[in-house]
Formats: C-alpha cells, sequence, structure tokens
C-alpha cells in the first residue's frame, strides 16, 4: 500500500507543477511574457522531457530485471533443492528426517509469502536464511557416512546446499537495495518543472486540464511500478512460486 500512496504523492505533485504554470503564465509581466521566451522554453522542455524519459524508463526496466533476477534466483534455488533431497535419499533412510525437515523449511516458505495476508519484511533478511541453512549443514555433518556410496552422497549434498546458500544470500542482499531512492526524488523533481514548463506555453482550459492529470497519472504510475516490482515477494506484482511449489510436491514422493 506504501507504493499506491507514493504514486498518488507523485501525481498531485506532478500535476501542481502544471498548475503552477499556468498560474504564472497569467501572472508573468510583459517583459516576461510566454510568447516572447516560448522557443527557449519549449527548448529546454525539450531537454528535461528527454531526459525524464531516458531515466524513468531505465529505472522502470531497472526494476523488472530486479524482479526477472528473482524470478531466475528462486528457480535455481528449487532445482538445488531438488539435488539436494535427491543426494540426502541416496545417502540412505538414515537421512529420511533431514529430508523431512527440509521440506517442511520449504512448504513454511511457500505458505509464508504467497499464502496471502501480510508478509513480515524480516523474514527477507540474511539472517533468516543463514539460520535454517546453519541447521540443515550442521545435520548433514553428522551423518555417519559408512559406505564409498553414503560418503559420496554427504559430498553432494554439501556441495548442493553450498549452492542453495549463495543463491540465498544473493536473493536477501539484492532485497536490501533493489533502487536508488535519490533518483527516483530527481525524477519527480524534474516532473514537477517539466509540467510547469507545459503550462506555460498552455492556456487554462477544460482540455488542458485534463492532459495535464493524464500526463501526471502516468509519471505517478510510473514511480509506482518501480516501487512494486521491487517488492517482488510482498508486492502487487509477486514472481511465481510455481517452481518452489513443484519443488515441494517433488521431494520425498
Amino acid at each position: 500500500m506504501d507504493a499506491v500512496w507514493v504514486g498518488i504523492v507523485v501525481t498531485i505533485i506532478t500535476f501542481l507543477g502544471g498548475a503552477l504554470g499556468l498560474y504564472l503564465q497569467k501572472r508573468l509581466p510583459e517583459e516576461h511574457s510566454v510568447e516572447k521566451s516560448r522557443d527557449m522554453i519549449g527548448a529546454v522542455m525539450g531537454l528535461v522531457t528527454l531526459l525524464l524519459a531516458l531515466v524513468l524508463g531505465t529505472i522502470v526496466g531497472s526494476a523488472y530485471f530486479f524482479s526477472a533476477t528473482q524470478q531466475s534466483e528462486l528457480q535455481a534455488l528449487s532445482a538445488q533443492s531438488i539435488q539436494l533431497d535427491e543426494s540426502l535419499a541416496q545417502f540412505g533412510p538414515e537421512a529420511k528426517r533431514l529430508r523431512d525437515a527440509w521440506k517442511a523449511n520449504l512448504d513454511k516458505n511457500l505458505k509464508l509469502f504467497w499464502g496471502g495476508g501480510d508478509v513480515d519484511p524480516g523474514e527477507l533478511h540474511v539472517s533468516k536464511a543463514m539460520g535454517a541453512l546453519g541447521a540443515l549443514k550442521g545435520a548433514i555433518r553428522s551423518l555417519d557416512a559408512k559406505t564409498p556410496e553414503q560418503k559420496d552422497a554427504v559430498a553432494g549434498a554439501n556441495a548442493h546446499l553450498a549452492q542453495i546458500e549463495q543463491t540465498r544470500l544473493l536473493m536477501s542482499l539484492q532485497l536490501a537495495n533493489p533502487f536508488s531512492k535519490p533518483l527516483l526524488v530527481v525524477v519527480v523533481f524534474w516532473s514537477f518543472f517539466l509540467f510547469c514548463g507545459f503550462g506555460l506555453l498552455s492556456k487554462l482550459n477544460a482540455t488542458t486540464i485534463g492532459a495535464l492529470a493524464f500526463g501526471a497519472l502516468a509519471v505517478g504510475s510510473g514511480i509506482f511500478l518501480i516501487l512494486e516490482l521491487s517488492q517482488p515477494y510482498t508486492g502487487l506484482f509477486k514472481i511465481s512460486p510455481a517452481a518452489l511449489q513443484e519443488t515441494v510436491d517433488s521431494i520425498d514422493k
């Protein structure tokens, strides 16, 4: 919901920039009249429009790439979890307890992030990931491998767990700083003055007000998209849990 309110605030700020331009257009003295400065204002507005389009489009693209990267890493984590379970199954019945515990952990995360309701952002922190993985790592080391096959199974389980640990850490660390907030502030600043320029070059009427409102809404929705795509587990555009769901269903069948 925070992203919704930020988008609304940005929309209002941008629209107020246009309203300010319309007001100044009426209040400017003759020596500063818009008609005498139209070429200069138009040139500057063209420059700001280009910069805003490039930067805002780049940030939206980066936010989408961030969300897609998290989706890819979740799929990699799911594949590595299946490989870990296969190694534990190769060890024998003695590892059944570990397999059940790992499946329960995956199922818990599936229900936590995709089961509906609000998600505690703290569950995404590195400390949470390291706690669960550390316990499993210790349990795997405690397995008493007697045969060469069991030793190979333990070695494979440790290797897959190391990959899971690296992927999980990357996911948490990337979530810590998905985008540059000061850059968003600059974008909003540009939008305000760009719409102020639009207002300076326009006449006050219903069509102008409608166009300013639509443009302000477009900028606000762009900021909303950036914020939502930067929250792939808690936002409106959650990444798909299909890979993790299939992993949970396939383990210990």
